[in-house]
């Protein structure tokens, strides 16, 4: 450890007590999530819905692209409803016509003020307290509301089908017809949807507010944020800006200056002769820009669907091509280019680290690796397809076609395989590290660098953690370990060591000035970023504690992001400190651009869901579709694109980039990504804020709020910055493909 002991200590420590938070609020979790009752029945002991039918609904709502089509608990896609809000209002509803029909005979809507309320308190006592699961594990239902359930199914079972009266619905919903198509599954997927209703309007045994801390916001039945959502709320902002203002009195007395090295005369990386490894990559290039292309077409695709539910400008798509599928390859696309592009630097990067020199068979193992990523991608895609069009058996949907879970939407075998995939290119990284440990002076830079790459390859893995009939509590704990903390925590840090490695080779930086950022890096990323995995837990069937632990915090996931306007100014200079790093100039502006996405995705966009009281009311809304575009693309597309032109350039050193593409190409992308967000993605979301303060969030959400015409035309609206968008990300693939496949020694036409 050397002159670094002390940051070694205090990041081993971090690790140490983050992950044991997050472990032991983990069991948290596991003891408290929403139980699946044995079964619920009538007053006179009739089961109403069993456990296996709830299971099978769970089932039957994977098959349909689960969190790809509509939301569940909050969690999912925007445009169909949020499944949860949508049936607990309907049948709240229901059952407020039925008790007024039976006690006055006439409906709830024609009741004077004091019959409604004396209903409305009759019917919340009801639904928080009296339908709590009894010791024998069964749920006691009264008769109102059973009959309030069976009148609320018909609407899901004839919305899944085929039936011509709800046709326009499906449109909205982005929904094609026969979603599902065995009628005995749809009213298995009625018994999941309620079963969710259940645990977000039945109070905890002992406790006050419900399984889901009372969301979504339901004023019948007093839905309504709970004390301790507001206290924890305050304690996250007095959380920030204690650490914003420790972070800075630690910059400004703390900070090392370390002198300027010495610039080399020439780039120091180009006169490493290619190993074949490296020589290998020029395949992981292309395909991830390749993807990449897929994916925003995609996501164009995917916009479009949100205005013609089931057609492509009249051509009728959703037949073979539905909205939950292109949604599904969207996300999954995005998932694979990034990753792609992080491997890919990494194995630029492992020859580098061993002196020049490829240990035996390397190129073999890099070429069965892309071999693998080849086959993982293509088999998931189809998967994906052979489910949702119901090509494949139910009963092998979880494991080879979707498991419903956005962001891990693969089937479980391509998840193991892709699993097999991060393990094999994390023993190639390793085995080039291995001569440089041997060798004698500093390896400090060294040991981070190789401790960020095994969080890479190892933290995919808690995505195997879970079951097909798993609690959607305990799912969702292990789903964030992986879109939060591999990609959000793992991915930021090796991204972090990797450029600074990449600099201090470069001759921009001094060793010591590359190891110590690092390992500050890391220790502010991880104080934040591991227990504040529970902040996308708020309204998942947690109880106060992860509430509390997950808003204290994730607060402070947002303290490093306020110096990043320091790290774009130094990675913007660094295309003027020399003359040949000018080569290097549009890697550079990717890495310029991640900082300012970062402050903006991850920071601003990120602290407005963030806190408890405010995801309450905005969970499941656009503004959470404004932080996932402008933190994934503009902070993980941003550096995997830098990463891919960064190791294309050396690829192809007789090659430059051609100024007038890659202009173009850049300044599009920002462009038509600030344009989705300001034009149409933060505007709706603001819209929808309101709404569901004033309302619920199954008014947010509702087929008549969503289809008003100003909503329609701001999604109309979004159609030309994902055209610029498009356009930009095209520019950059095309020179990427250029520089990797072009025979000729010239420059990108």
């Amino acid at each position: 450890m050397g002159q670094y002991k002390k940051l070694w200590l205090l990041l081993i420590a971090v690790l140490t007590i983050t992950f044991s938070i997050l472990g032991y609020f983990g069991v948290e979790v596991y003891r408290k999530a929403p139980p699946f009752p044995e079964a619920y029945v009538s007053s006179d002991g009739q089961t109403v819905i069993s456990r296996d039918d709830i299971l099978a609904g769970q089932s039957a709502w994977q098959s349909t692209g689960g969190m790809e089509l509509g939301s569940i608990m909050g969690h999912g896609a925007y445009q169909a409803p949020d499944w949860t809000a949508d049936w607990l209002h309907r049948e709240l509803l229901a059952w407020l016509d039925i008790s007024a029909q039976n006690q006055h005979g006439k409906p709830f809507a024609e009741l004077d003020a004091g019959q409604q309320a004396a209903l409305k308190t009759t019917m919340v006592e009801e639904y928080r307290n009296g339908s709590r699961m009894g010791a024998d594990g069964k749920v006691v239902l009264s008769d109102t509301r059973i009959k309030a359930i069976k009148a609320v199914a018909p609407y899901y079972i004839t919305l899944y089908g085929a039936d011509p009266s709800m046709e326009k619905a499906r449109d909205h919903f982005a929904m094609k017809n026969n979603t599902l198509p065995d009628e005995t599954r749809r009213q298995r997927l009625t018994d999941f949807f309620f079963w969710t209703a259940w645990a977000s309007a039945t109070n905890r045994p002992d406790y006050h507010a419900t399984y889901t801390n009372n969301w979504p916001h339901e004023p019948l039945i007093n839905n309504v944020p709970t004390a301790e959502n507001v206290m924890w709320s305050v304690a996250s902002i007095v959380f920030l800006l204690t650490g914003v203002g420790l972070l800075v009195w630690g910059w400004s007395f703390l900070r090392r200056h370390d002198p300027d090295p010495q610039l080399p005369e020439s780039d120091p990386i180009s006169k490493v002769h290619l190993t074949p490894s490296q020589r290998a990559l020029g395949k992981y290039v292309f395909l991830t820009v390749a993807l990449f292309v897929v994916q925003i077409f995609l996501g164009g695709l995917t916009a479009h669907y949100t205005l013609e539910g089931q057609h492509f400008y009249g051509i009728p798509l959703s037949d073979w091509f539905p909205y939950a599928l292109v949604r599904t390859w969207h996300l999954q696309s995005a998932i694979f280019w990034i990753a792609t592009g992080f491997l890919t630097a990494g194995l630029f990067l492992a020859p580098v680290v061993n002196g020049g020199k490829d240990p035996k068979f390397q190129a073999l193992g890099v070429n069965a690796l892309f071999v693998a990523l080849f086959i993982v991608v293509g088999g998931s895609y189809g998967g994906n397809f052979l489910a949702l069009t119901h090509a494949m058996p139910a009963h092998l949907n979880f494991w080879f076609g979707h498991q419903g879970y956005e962001y891990l939407d693969l089937g479980r075998f391509w998840q193991i395989l892709l699993m097999v995939g991060l393990l094999l290119w994390l023993f190639l990284m390793l085995r080039c590290t291995v001569e440089a440990f041997r060798s004698g002076g500093d390896k400090n830079l060294l040991a981070i660098f190789v401790a960020s790459m095994v969080g890479v390859g190892v933290f995919y893995a808690p995505g195997l953690f879970y079951g097909e009939h798993d609690s959607l509590t305990v799912m969702e704990y292990w789903r964030w370990w992986v879109v939060h903390l591999w990609v959000e925590g793992f991915f930021e840090v090796f991204a972090t060591v990797a450029l600074a490695f990449i600099f201090y080779n470069l001759g921009l930086v001094s060793r010591t000035s590359a190891t110590v950022a690092s390992l500050v890096a890391a220790s502010l990323f991880m104080v934040g970023g591991v227990p504040g995995t529970f902040h996308h837990l708020y309204f998942s069937g947690t109880s106060t504690p992860i509430m509390a632990v997950g808003a204290s915090f994730s607060a402070l996931e947002v303290v490093p992001l306020i110096l990043l306007g320091k790290e774009a100014h130094e990675h913007w200079s660094y295309q003027h400190a020399t003359p040949w790093m000018k080569r290097l100039r549009w890697p550079l502006m990717c890495f310029v651009a991640v900082a300012f996405w970062n402050m903006l995705g991850a920071g601003v966009f990120g602290f407005l869901i963030n806190p408890p009281i405010s995801l309450f009311y905005l969970q499941g809304l656009n503004t959470t579709a404004v932080h996932a575009h402008a933190s994934l693309f503009g902070v993980y597309g941003f550096l995997a694109l830098g990463f891919v032109l960064l190791v294309a350039r050396y690829l192809r050193p007789d090659y430059e980039f051609n100024e007038r593409l890659m202009s173009s190409g850049f300044w599009l992308l920002n462009l038509g990504l600030a344009g989705m967000i300001a034009a149409s993605l933060l505007p709706i979301g603001v819209i929808q804020i309101h709404a569901a303060i004033t309302d619920g969030l199954w008014m947010a959400r509702s087929e008549a709020f969503m289809q008003q015409e100003s909503l329609v035309l701001l999604r109309w609206i979004r159609t030309l910055p994902d055209l610029v968008f498009i356009a930009g990300g095209c520019c950059i693939a095309w020179q990427a493909t250029w520089m990797v496949f072009s025979r000729n020694r010239a420059s990108a036409a």
